[in-house]
């Protein structure tokens, strides 16, 4: 009796619109992350169990580091209305374009005087190691309290609403450099602030 030929199949598996998906998937995340900004003083913060996110905006950050602080505000309006207030309290003056490059700059470090030649360099350079002193906040040269009162006059400016403050230390920070920035903050009658802290395991 003569066999019956079964009639073979193609194994081959068209993998056409599953590339596509991953392609779409992968355009999608890369498009909707947020890229991490370079620090002009990158810290280690303390270990801690708590997971409460800071706020996406309205929120201004004190950078503790190596007994220098640094300071960052979110949000481009808020940061060049910032500058304006300083400007004005300082009696200084600045371009159109160095008003436009300090509200790009997410985070910066300098005294007053010196804004102005950190605003030159190429924000590749500006995170240098030893380009950034720190900003004065001693009772004499306290330009840290100027800073952190306009910030918060120039979010009521333009968002109609106080500025959340967080404070981030390194874990090896002197006690007295952070007890100083919380007094500036107490100083302005501002007792609500977040510490930033990196998370760590409940069972360390």
């Amino acid at each position: 009796m003569a066999k019956v030929k079964v009639s073979r199949r193609s194994t081959r598996i068209d993998m056409t619109a599953m590339c596509d998906v991953a392609f779409l998937l992968l355009s999608f995340f890369i498009m909707t992350a947020t890229a991490k900004m370079p620090e002009p003083h990158p810290v280690e913060t303390p270990a801690s169990t708590v997971q409460t996110k800071l706020p996406d905006e309205n929120l201004a950050t004190i950078t503790v580091g190596d007994e220098k602080v640094f300071f960052t505000v979110l949000g481009k309006e808020v940061r060049r209305e910032t500058l304006k207030k300083m400007a004005d309290r300082y009696n200084v003056t600045f371009t159109e374009q160095e008003y436009e490059d300090f509200s790009n700059m997410q985070g910066f470090g300098v005294p007053l005087n010196k804004l102005r030649g950190l605003l030159q360099l190429e924000p590749a350079e500006r995170n240098a190691e030893n380009v950034q002193e720190g900003i004065p906040y001693d009772s004499i040269n306290n330009q840290l309290k100027d800073w952190v009162l306009s910030a918060r006059e120039a979010a009521k400016a333009v968002d109609y609403k106080d500025l959340d403050i967080a404070i981030k230390g390194d874990a090896d920070e002197d006690y007295t450099t952070v007890k100083r920035v919380i007094d500036i903050l107490q100083e302005q009658k501002k007792n609500r602030f977040f510490l930033v802290t990196g998370l760590r395991d409940e069972d360390f």
